[in-house]
């Protein structure tokens, strides 16, 4: 299964003058907690999350209002396109234990998000395809979440997932 196939398309997003106010309200009015923070040329830079928005306002002694996201944004940024591989997708969160990637294209815009809740409400019957299953995303929550599970998955092989989890597993998480 490709990205395309599994993200969401219509994505909410702000850039990074904007501030801890204006991105909260975007995260409550469309219900979501993560927004990709794009560029003046259209390109994605950064992401934030409530979790960042959380933090920020309980760590400093300013209003939301004077806070602009460049400030408190992630800027480690990972990415996927909508042509990869959901596998290598699920790889990418596994190692980097984050929940949502950003989708861009080969300019680096932004055109969606992938997110283990898109895989999970994509899945129909047992299996999203005849290689990526419930317990794939079973064991990418309990790495992502710091959960550790067994070092080996069923159907992870062939993307090296298998291989993350078991280096989880023996140097955790770095």
């Amino acid at each position: 299964m490709k990205v395309r196939d599994a993200m969401t398309k219509k994505v909410c997003f702000c850039g990074p003058e904007t501030n801890l106010a204006e991105a909260a309200d975007l995260m409550w009015r469309n219900s979501c907690g993560f927004l990709p923070v794009v560029g003046e040329g259209g390109n994605v830079i950064g992401v934030i999350t409530d979790r960042d928005v959380s933090i920020a306002l309980g760590t400093r002694n300013r209003r939301p209002s004077e806070i602009r996201v460049s400030e408190v944004m992630g800027h480690r940024l990972f990415t996927c396109t909508a042509e990869d591989n959901v596998h290598t997708a699920l790889k990418t969160m596994c190692a980097e234990r984050i929940r949502r990637l950003p989708v861009i294209d080969r300019e680096e815009a932004l055109v969606g998000i992938l997110s283990l809740d898109d895989l999970a409400r994509k899945a129909q019957g047992r299996a999203l395809t005849k290689d990526v299953s419930y317990r794939d995303l079973e064991d990418a929550y309990k790495v992502i979440c710091g959960h550790l599970p067994p070092c080996k998955t069923e159907g992870w092989a062939a993307a090296g997932l298998s291989a993350v989890v078991r280096k989880e597993a023996v140097y955790g998480r770095s």
